[in-house]
């Protein structure tokens, strides 16, 4: 707006003092910047972007290929176009990258009229996510540098990298009541290396619960009667507050503590027992829809934007979160409850908004009171030990596995939580330790029944 204020002030001054040479150069230059400004918004307007990718679920290590096809629409040629398809950008510049691009994912192209043109590239997941691949950013601009536009095409295809999982051969979360003070919701299979005791044989009773001895003592048949097992399934809640992982350890800490709670899941499912999940994180599915629709409408995206940081800026992550409500996924028995946890274990991001005390209390009333409650924790607070004490008061049997503590922060977390008498704490630094977490419980007097997993 500038320089055509500066010409029409230019070309009216050549008019009054009568300089022909003067106002000839100024009609020059007026011209050329109209034509300028037409060609750089006819050029974004005709360009377009077509996006290929298989968006199916990977695994940790796992590649995906994506191909762009940017066309041109119009009939009129496009002298330069700037191509860049958009990765996010948290993700490649993390101390420690979640992923890797193999390949040119920023090209320029010159285009004929309706003419096509492909650019290819690989993607390498290094961790778990919810990864947006695309859109494209698009730049063109007339061949004097004196007018650039910025067009944001090409839907983006989100690809989830769900955790890795650690096989436990043992586990050994038990349930402190499987008959007492607190009634079963839900009816558990018995324990047949439990014996209760003996009854008179039923017909329709399988010849398994025969107790042989009994029957040869007393000349009629007598069954076994087994308690009901100690299992009795497990909600795992996770504490994602961003104030508890420092960005030292960062994304370490937080991986650790995602595949810590996978591999727990996977082996209360293998059990066939009821698992649930909750955490105080965000939902990258919840952050990527908000976003979304901060961008903006479709057509308004269409117009352009007049800078290249105002096009990108629109489809980068957003730190802060005031989002309010966990992520829970309901207490339910089957294989496939631990594919809902595991699917959002891998869309878990770390967040501000609630903290573990707020999220112990609001999910409390959804628990079953039969279940252990085993927390992940990144450190303990006063107001986290209270919050877990207060679980153990109402009825539930409370483990803890803390993440990546110093042995000060041991001791500490390790006082508070046995002055709320939660005993059974278990402390992890690798992922290689995990193998050991269901089988040995680090804290004395801790109630372990320690149950073998059959590997897959």
């Amino acid at each position: 707006m500038i320089w055509l204020f500066a010409l029409v002030l230019l070309i009216g001054a050549a008019l009054a003092l009568e300089a022909g040479l003067v106002a000839f150069a100024g009609y020059v230059v007026l011209g050329v910047y109209l034509v300028s400004r037409w060609l750089a918004r006819r050029w974004v307007h005709d360009l377009d972007a077509k996006r290929e990718c298989d968006a199916a679920p990977r695994e940790v290590g796992e590649s995906t290929e994506v191909k762009v096809t940017l066309t041109n629409t119009g009939a009129l040629p496009i002298a330069w176009v700037l191509v860049e398809d958009l990765v996010p950008a948290f993700a490649l510049k993390a101390r420690t990258a979640r992923l890797s691009v193999k390949g040119k994912r920023v090209h320029v192209v010159a285009l004929r009229g309706k003419q096509t043109k492909t650019i290819k590239y690989t993607v390498t997941f290094a961790m778990r996510g919810y990864y947006p691949l695309g859109p494209a950013l698009l730049e063109t601009g007339d061949v004097f540098g004196l007018h650039r536009r910025h067009r944001v095409v090409g839907a983006p295809v989100y690809v989830m990298v769900y955790p890795k999982v650690v096989a436990l051969p043992k586990y050994d979360f038990a349930s402190e009541r499987p008959i007492g003070e607190v009634r079963l919701q839900n009816r558990l299979h018995e324990d047949p290396t439990r014996t209760a005791g003996v009854r008179q044989y039923v017909l329709g009773d399988p010849l398994q619960r025969v107790h042989w001895k009994v029957t040869a003592r007393t000349g009629q048949l007598h069954c076994r009667i087994y308690e009901p097992t100690t299992l009795a399934g497990a909600t795992i809640l996770v504490d994602f507050h961003s104030a508890g992982y420092h960005a030292r350890g960062e994304p370490h800490r937080s991986e650790l503590a995602v595949t810590t709670a996978a591999s727990v899941a996977y082996a209360v499912s293998l059990l066939n027992q009821q698992v649930g999940f909750a955490s105080n994180g965000r939902d990258a599915a919840d952050r990527i829809r908000e976003e979304s629709l901060a961008a903006g409408s479709a057509e308004a995206r269409a117009e352009g934007y007049s800078t290249r940081d105002a096009a990108r800026e629109r489809f980068e992550m957003n730190d802060a979160s005031d989002r309010i409500r966990p992520v829970l996924v309901e207490t339910r028995r089957g294989f496939d409850q631990f594919q809902k946890i595991r699917e959002a274990l891998a869309r878990l991001e770390l967040s501000d908004a609630l903290t573990f005390a707020q999220l112990a209390l609001e999910v409390s009333a959804r628990i079953p009171r039969d279940e252990t409650v085993i927390a992940v924790l990144p450190h303990v607070s006063a107001e986290t030990a209270i919050a877990l004490g207060t679980l153990r008061r109402q009825g539930f049997a409370v483990s803890a596995i803390l993440i990546g503590l110093d042995e000060n922060h041991k001791l500490e977390a390790h006082g508070r939580l046995l002055a709320e008498r939660v005993r059974d704490v278990r402390y992890l630094n690798t992922v290689e330790e995990l193998a050991q977490l269901g089988s040995n419980a680090n804290a004395p007097g801790a109630a372990a029944y320690a149950v073998d997993i059959p590997l897959a």
